[in-house]
């Protein structure tokens, strides 16, 4: 157990503490699925599939269900990159597929959401909904650049697992939907301009490589 890896180091709000707290929980579901023989491409259709539920519950005008499904689907979102380290069967086509089907299930979840609050005339969430959205992708897009540039773009205080944490809340607690959504757009917004300044601030100095990673696997 000791020798397992723990959770990946990223930056963010929630991350640290999720990595200080659930060490040892997060090594033994990992014990767990790689004795069970299970592909790390698997986990990332599961995560992929268990999102399009919660779009599909979401379309349906339920809010606390999908909410609740959201963990499983953060869960396996979570360990797929673990099982594929630990199997050693980490890849760029792992990677790639990893990348396209998170930023397909932000696209589903909230795009369900906005569609949802259009229907129910509720303009200011949806509004919010779809501005976090965008945000969201926006946020994946500069990392995908500053990737392509051998730049390590890990900055930002909204991040996928505090996207999944802050957006359970929403649908789980009674009339917190519109501050969350306030919230994702507000942080995510932060993010962007963290990491767009970074980009800038980095390539501004090409003497400058200590920053620079050769890893094609991108963080989350």
């Amino acid at each position: 157990m000791r020798d397992l890896p723990a959770p990946r180091q990223v930056k963010g709000v929630i991350a640290p503490f999720f990595r200080l707290i659930f060490a040892w929980p997060y090594r033994a579901v990992l014990l767990g699925l790689y004795r069970t023989g299970v592909k790390p491409w698997q986990l990332t259709l599961a995560s992929f599939l268990n999102n399009v539920v919660v779009g599909w519950l979401l379309l349906k005008d339920e809010r606390f269900l999908p909410g609740i499904l959201l963990l499983p689907a953060g869960l396996l979102d979570i360990f797929d990159g673990g099982v594929a380290r630990l199997r050693h069967e980490d890849s760029r086509a792992g990677a790639f597929l990893d990348s396209v089907t998170d930023r397909l299930s932000d696209a589903i979840v909230l795009g369900c959401l906005f569609w949802s609050l259009s229907g129910q005339n509720l303009e200011l969430q949806a509004a919010l909904c779809m501005s976090a959205l965008v945000i969201s992708l926006l946020v994946s897009q500069i990392r995908a650049e500053g990737e392509a540039m051998e730049l390590t773009m890990s900055e930002g205080v909204m991040q996928r697992l505090e996207r999944y944490v802050v957006l359970m809340i929403g649908l789980t607690a009674p009339g917190a939907l519109l501050p969350v959504l306030a919230i994702l757009t507000g942080l995510g917004a932060v993010t962007v301009l963290q990491r767009g300044w970074s980009a800038v601030r980095r390539l501004a100095t090409p003497a400058d490589t200590a920053d620079r990673s050769t890893s094609s696997v991108p963080l989350p």
